[in-house]
């Protein structure tokens, strides 16, 4: 049986602890902890951290292995210090099918990096017409818990409502992308100053917003559970925040990118910054950041969503939407969230790992770090600084907002059931 110890590091940014991890297990955790034959990994001065859990992921595989495949895309996450990702289910074909959420699942297992839980379509195709085979793909071998049509929205209104009927018999979770279709026909950005100004196409908060009133009113009614993906404007949290207070099932979730980014960067026409839900306001993004502190916003999600050169080398009306962000996502939180002071590292545990596995309902992961845990881990350096280099990236994909950029905090070492995934930041 393999033996780690990780020497004086700040679990959850609290006093520096020794962890001894034996096989798959958190054995000890104390001072001065020896044991024969361990591997010894000085960590002073770094967080240690339950490994980060990711609802919202795109790998690509099946159909789009240009952009990313099950494996480079868990090789990413482990080197962004997770040690689980939900993988979305616009793939080609579709994982609308146990067949195509097994194969996904199946090559999680192979990759070894990280797991693997798919999400599946809540409608056939995506394509909003009629529901997929949601008792099937719960029942596979990927157990499946999430449904999204995520890069589409679940428009129609009874469709939606069967939908979370269907998953409440399971204790399901449909995660809503809140899109209303006709309100963002040819849109380009959001719709505010700088869209009039260089003349794009508005997406308007209203047709996010709109959604995720009627989602939050519809979940209520069923007594079912919802969760909003990458929600995005300051009146998407005024509708979260209402019905949580209402005491109905819904969370949410924010990605680094609408946490740090906004749509002045449009101005320089890199498509690089085009994305779906586009970058908001300077006050949308604080009034995220304020969501995400008071636990309004449950969790962060990356929205890694990778494309090839080509589809991004282009002019803006042509070029896909999406960003990767596996593999920058702690450092931008680190950024917006801790070094900020609106959030402690504990905050970062409970919105990065601890929630969002619950509200996956997934297993082993998002637990504490002490004995008798699964050794799902990560060890971070919060003191790092250094420039975003996407050619050192271990996804297959480059389409990062951040090239050039200095952010903080760096990701030494990930721990998959005990086994290192990463040391010294490296893939192991």
């Amino acid at each position: 049986m393999s033996k780690t110890i990780v020497r004086g590091a700040r679990i959850l940014g609290g006093e520096p602890r020794d962890v001894l991890i034996e096989g798959e297990t958190v054995t000890e955790v104390g001072t001065g902890l020896d044991a024969a034959g361990a591997t010894v990994i000085e960590a002073e001065g770094q967080i240690l951290l339950p490994g980060l859990v990711d609802l919202h992921t795109h790998l690509r595989e099946p159909g789009r292995e240009d952009s990313e495949t099950v494996l480079t895309g868990t090789r990413a996450a482990a080197v962004g210090g997770f040690t689980a990702v939900h993988a979305m289910a616009n793939t080609f074909p579709v994982a609308d099918t146990a067949g195509v959420v097994e194969q996904v699942w199946r090559l999680g297992k192979e990759s070894g990096y990280c797991d693997v839980q798919p999400v599946g379509a809540v409608t056939v195709g995506l394509e909003g017409k009629q529901l997929a085979e949601l008792g099937a793909m719960h029942d596979s071998a990927a157990g499946v818990k999430v449904f999204s049509d995520d890069g589409k929205c679940v428009d129609d209104a009874v469709i939606m409502r069967r939908a979370l009927e269907y998953v409440k018999a399971f204790d399901g979770v449909v995660a809503q992308h809140a899109q209303e279709p006709r309100l963002t026909e040819g849109a380009q950005m959001n719709e505010g100053i700088v869209s009039a100004e260089l003349g794009l196409g508005g997406w308007p908060a209203v047709a996010e917003e709109s959604i995720i009133a009627r989602d939050v009113l519809l979940a209520a009614h069923v007594g079912s559970r919802v969760h909003i993906c990458h929600l995005s404007t300051a009146g998407s949290v005024e509708i979260v925040r209402w019905a949580k207070s209402k005491g109905w099932n819904v969370t949410a979730e924010v990605t680094p990118h609408h946490l740090l980014l906004t749509d002045e960067l449009v101005r320089t026409y890199n498509p690089v910054y085009k994305v779906n839900p586009p970058l908001r306001t300077e006050a949308d993004v604080l009034a995220l950041r304020e969501a995400l502190a008071d636990g309004t916003i449950d969790c962060v999600a990356t929205d890694h969503a990778p494309h090839p050169h080509e589809d991004k080398d282009c002019e803006w009306a042509a070029a896909a939407m999406g960003m990767v962000g596996l593999e920058t996502a702690l450092s931008v939180v680190q950024q917006t969230m801790v070094d900020t002071g609106l959030m402690d590292w504990a905050g970062v545990a409970d919105r990065m790992s601890f929630r969002p596995a619950a509200i996956g309902r997934l297993e082993g992961h998002g637990r504490p770090v002490s004995a008798g845990e699964p050794a799902n881990l990560t060890l971070v350096d919060p003191a790092y600084r250094g420039a975003v280099d996407p050619a050192g990236f271990a996804s297959r994909s480059r389409n990062t907002p951040y090239e050039g950029r200095e952010l903080p905090g760096r990701v030494t070492h990930t721990f998959l059931r005990g086994r290192a995934t990463v040391v010294d930041g490296k893939l192991a």
